[in-house]
């Protein structure tokens, strides 16, 4: 099909006047409206991604922007690569479009104490660049394309959070919005240089960067900019605000936003420029397992279901960023699977938080208790991202994290002894993924019921059914999990 990346990309951007002017007459209706033209982007998507899987080559789409001042070459490009990373996420916004029915609709009442036609206007409209922001990055041929994607999704993580959003919605959306700032802000000075000493801002260039004066500096600023929003320890403290008080329809997509920055590293560091990256390898397995740890405890110390799942997204995320940083093959491929994983598992669990507080009233899990016998099909979701996310077979989270720790044990058993020791600690914190997502459900959905919970049901079936569909893929790339790996494993033919 001509312009099938262009059209991923932009048809979501093109149609928000078009869903604007629907949902003022169709309210909350216009969701399926998005949901469509989603479906149909995802039907693109995967059409690609099997004649990708069945031997085709990867497909490439190259346009030119010209003046007098300079020219630049952008574009896109759906390899083994960023396919997979795109189609989950793709995937994940359209469940979670669907999702927003009956959830967004909850928020309005909440906040507004009405209905409102413009409102559900505005939501969808600003839901659908979250699609283009995410499709740009992962397919995106230039470092200027990359950074204005990610500008991109600035502007729906605002608005929505500033009129969906909870308590403290007004002060955590500028909190997301100055972080997220101040994160490109450093990968575009990093492109600069980069461009300043190669003549490109082609990632496809970025090999001639190698053992020019200013690489490391270059490398270094465009690497602090995706650790930024990657929310590693230290510069963590934006996360858990502003992943707990967004709505929780959209707050699998911000987990999504903050992991895509393992992408980022596997396609600028990992394939471009592995020799400059190495010299940060150590630092940064170090600084992920101290993530992984730090997040686990700030996790457990949570009471709030929506502040504990937001906390528990700063130790998952470095699980990838700890694969890479192991420069190995097994490890980079194992990184970008578990962040494909971690995708559909977190999307679960926000989702579920939200079914909890739209079904009860209420975000303390010390007000909870035996829901499962009033919302079974819920506690089963919740129990199945808790697979995902700890690595229990057959989801996907198994096969990921079990190729990431091969990857990551190889380079610390022919490293040094440092690399080792963080590996085996590395596999300690694993453990603490298992406590800390079956904990919730243990609280939440098990021990005796609450008598003020009496009148609590299952939640309506537009919310059900697209988790449900999640769940049903991170199964099927669980047993069959070559449907990743044939993609992801020649996307680092080369790499030790």
């Amino acid at each position: 099909m001509p312009f099938m990346l262009l059209q991923a990309v932009l048809l979501p951007l093109i149609s928000m006047p078009l869903i604007a002017v629907l949902g003022r007459r169709l309210g909350r209706r216009v969701a399926w409206v998005s949901g469509a033209i989603l479906a149909y982007t995802n039907i693109l998507l995967a059409s690609a991604m099997f004649d990708l899987w069945n031997g085709s080559a990867p497909v490439v789409e190259t346009y030119a922007w010209t003046n007098a001042l300079f020219a630049l070459e952008f574009g896109f490009s759906a390899d083994g690569l960023s396919l997979p990373v795109a189609l989950i996420a793709n995937l994940v916004c359209n469940a979670l479009v669907i999702f927003s029915t009956e959830y967004l609709d909850h928020r309005i009442h909440a906040i507004y104490n009405r209905e409102s036609n413009s409102l559900n206007a505005f939501y969808y409209s600003l839901f659908m660049l979250f699609s283009t922001g995410l499709l740009g990055i992962a397919f995106a041929t230039n470092l200027i394309e990359v950074y204005i994607f990610l500008d991109i999704l600035l502007i729906p993580l605002y608005f929505i959070m500033d009129h969906f959003g909870y308590v403290t919605r007004h002060r955590v959306a500028t909190m997301c919005f100055l972080w997220g700032f101040i994160a490109g802000a450093l990968f575009l000075l990093g492109s600069v240089l980069a461009y300043s000493q190669t003549g490109s801002f082609m990632i496809s260039d970025l090999p001639a960067l190698v053992g020019t004066p200013l690489a490391l500096w270059s490398a270094l600023l465009m690497l602090l900019g995706m650790l930024v929003k990657l929310a590693v320890f230290g510069f963590h403290v934006w996360l858990p605000w502003v992943h707990a008080e967004h709505p929780s329809c959209i707050a699998g997509v911000l987990a999504i936003i903050v992991g895509i920055e393992n992408y980022l590293i596997a396609r600028i560091f990992v394939q471009q420029i592995p020799s400059i990256f190495e010299l940060f390898s150590l630092p940064l397995m170090v600084w992920a397992v101290v993530t992984m740890v730090y997040g686990a405890y700030l996790t457990l110390a949570q009471d709030d279901i929506k502040r504990l799942y937001a906390c528990s997204t700063i130790g998952q995320t470095a699980y990838s960023l700890l694969g890479l940083a192991s420069c190995s093959a097994f490890g980079a491929t194992g990184a970008v699977f578990y962040f494909i994983s971690h995708s559909l598992g977190k999307a679960i669990l926000f989702s579920v938080a939200g079914i909890v507080v739209y079904r009860t009233g209420a975000r303390d899990m010390r007000q909870m208790g035996g829901l499962a016998k009033r919302m079974p099909v819920t506690a089963t979701l919740c129990i199945v991202g808790s697979m995902i996310l700890s690595a229990i077979p057959p989801f996907s989270g198994f096969p990921s994290e079990w190729i990431m720790f091969v990857g990551i044990f190889q380079q610390g058993i022919q490293g040094s002894v440092a690399a080792l020791s963080v590996a085996v600690l590395g596999i300690f914190a694993t453990f603490l993924t298992s406590v800390y997502t079956f904990w919730p459900v243990m609280r939440i959905f098990f021990g005796p019921p609450r008598p003020d919970h009496e009148n609590v049901r299952e939640a309506p079936l537009t919310m059900l059914v697209p988790l449900l569909v999640l769940a049903a893929v991170s199964l099927l790339i669980g047993i069959y999990p070559e449907i990743i790996t044939r993609l992801l494993i020649p996307a680092f033919t080369g790499i030790p």
